[in-house]
């Protein structure tokens, strides 16, 4: 069904330049299941490892965040590593104060792991004085599937890119399983949300929204609760980084654009889809579309995240309703998305509105063709027509963005 086996066993190489030097502790972020802890795992396999997943471990140190210190101590400078890795670091803020201690009066580096810095801010802990480098982990990307020869652009619009959800052989548990036992409850510990029952009905509402434009009183209606509420359960979701927001492009416009209302993107397919209740048969109509295009921004985001280019990602659209999926930066690039195996007019009217306006940019129009060309109107503007696998290639071998 897939086209590609994919080894369930397999270890996928991630891309994520975490090199620390030393005395240099760092955080790293990501949603539940990105992979963050076999990642860690397997780049530091002599370091001190800490789960506060485990409810033996969480309870001692929240009890006494004194102990961590104590311990460590004892070890040090005996241990063969002096690094150490804190997983779901947010679940005890407290340990915070004990660790810039550490920092402070050892050489121990410290790699704190979470899913979320809610909790941290809300506490009101220091986040170490910019003693620590700040990491984003995403799910899989496709420079990842790719070198193990796993990529099956299928496979990823159904599955997303969760590596236990990309290689289950049980797909519809893993994902319902993932959406209750860790999902609901990550909110539940953010101790934010006080029906669960409505929230979930939100989440259900919100996905349908997926990377359309957010319309507050519609997700309220549907929900049971008022719109202060969605945006504050929107907060939540970016905050806990199971999704973000993307605004309108309004640099320099000559245009009015329609609103200042933002978009939102689930971090991956597969809330969306179990949400939805959506199975792709194949690589066609409006809803492949979507996926692709939720896809190809996770893809985009998580390489200007990856290499630290600092260029936002915004979306245009004008009061005529001329749309352009993704503008980067400062209109270095705009990114039309296309499921289509066939570029029609219709497909290109955004773009060249946009180039009206910003004619030094460069256009691309990502799609189902076989073949790369470039297409020009008879006002001279160009549009770059790319395959989707062409753009990932260009995309990751930093010949784009």
């Amino acid at each position: 069904m897939w086209g590609v086996i994919v080894n369930t066993n397999s270890y996928f190489q991630r891309i994520l330049a975490l090199d620390l030097p030393k005395r240099q502790s760092a955080f790293l972020w990501g949603a539940r299941k990105t992979g963050k802890s076999t990642f860690l795992k397997h780049k530091f396999p002599d370091a001190y490892y800490i789960d506060l997943l485990k409810s033996d471990v969480f309870l001692k140190y929240l009890n006494e965040p004194s102990r961590l210190r104590e311990e460590l101590l004892a070890q040090y400078p005996k241990n063969v590593s002096n690094i150490v890795i804190i997983d779901e670091v947010q679940k005890v803020p407290e340990l915070l104060d004990e660790i810039h201690c550490l920092i402070e009066n050892t050489q121990l580096q410290f790699i704190l792991c979470g899913s979320s810095a809610r909790k941290l801010r809300q506490k009101g802990v220091n986040l170490l004085g910019g003693r620590a480098w700040r990491f984003h982990f995403f799910p899989l990307v496709y420079e990842e599937l790719s070198k193990n020869n796993s990529f099956d652009l299928l496979r990823v619009l159904n599955r997303g890119c969760i590596p236990s959800h990309y290689t289950s052989t049980n797909i519809n548990k893993s994902i319902q399983s993932y959406v209750q036992d860790y999902l609901i409850e990550e909110i539940k510990d953010e101790g934010v949300v006080r029906n669960l029952r409505n929230f979930s009905k939100f989440l259900e509402s919100a996905s349908f929204s997926n990377g359309e434009q957010i319309n507050y009183s519609n997700i309220a209606r549907d929900s049971g609760i008022d719109s202060k509420t969605v945006k504050e359960y929107f907060a939540i979701l970016e905050d806990t980084l199971i999704g973000s927001h993307i605004y309108p492009f309004s640099y320099k416009s000559k245009r009015v654009v329609l609103s200042h209302t933002p978009k939102f993107y689930f971090f991956d397919l597969s809330v969306v889809n179990y949400f939805q209740n959506r199975e792709l048969k194949s690589l066609s109509g409006v809803e492949a579309g979507h996926n692709l295009e939720t896809y190809l921004y996770h893809e985009i985001k998580a390489y200007l995240t990856y290499n630290e280019k600092k260029k936002e990602i915004s979306y245009w659209r004008t009061s005529t309703g001329q749309e352009v999926d993704f503008i980067i930066g400062k209109a270095k690039f705009a990114i039309e998305v296309k499921i289509s195996n066939r570029v029609r007019h219709s497909d290109t009217k955004g773009l060249y509105k946009f180039l009206e306006d910003y004619p030094e940019t460069q256009a691309i129009l990502v799609c189902g063709e076989s073949k790369a060309r470039i297409i020009e109107n008879e006002k001279g503007q160009k549009i770059t027509v790319l395959p989707i696998e062409e753009f990932l290639k260009k995309l990751w071998g930093h010949y784009l963005l």
